[in-house]
């Protein structure tokens, strides 16, 4: 399913835990981290969508998370051209994204799995929240700034920090 503009629907996952950190994972197979993250299903709400890749990337249920915030708008990002598939009806040049922060209890870490089956990450570690944007691949620097910026606000140690 991709858009008129050929950005491919999607969602980020931003789990968070009490002390402010962020759940961070390693791609299978790869020396890459990451946010989980995953397509939109053609009749699939962006929230039904979350749940779904949060069960198939980490084997998380709903029971285990609770939905904190979602950005507002759709972030998008280009792909690098080599990444690109010439020749692909219709072409997709990008994602547009809704990112989710979840709150992760620590004890229900021990709820995450990677042996679902479509596995995409096979080991995770907490990291503090700004990390990722040192991290990540630089094609998604971007969204990951404008996501992290915006969903600040809702991340449990900030709002006490904040008197809120």
């Amino acid at each position: 399913m991709i858009d008129a503009d050929g950005f491919r629907p999607n969602v980020g996952i931003i789990l968070v835990n009490a002390h402010g950190q962020l759940l961070w994972a390693k791609r299978i197979g790869h020396d890459s981290w990451q946010f989980p993250q995953g397509g939109i299903g053609y009749g699939e709400t962006p929230l039904e969508a979350m749940y779904r890749e949060l069960y198939e990337e980490l084997g998380l249920y709903p029971e285990h998370v609770k939905v904190l915030a979602v950005t507002r708008d759709w972030l998008r990002y280009r792909l690098p051209k080599r990444f690109v598939r010439a020749g692909q009806e219709p072409l997709c040049i990008g994602q547009k994204q809704k990112w989710f922060l979840l709150y992760l209890d620590e004890a229900d870490t021990k709820h995450i799995r990677f042996d679902t089956s479509i596995p995409e990450f096979d080991d995770w570690q907490w990291v503090s929240y700004w990390f990722p944007l040192t991290a990540v691949v630089p094609f998604k620097r971007n969204v990951y700034q404008r996501a992290l910026s915006e969903l600040i606000e809702a991340v449990p140690v900030h709002r006490q920090a904040a008197g809120r």
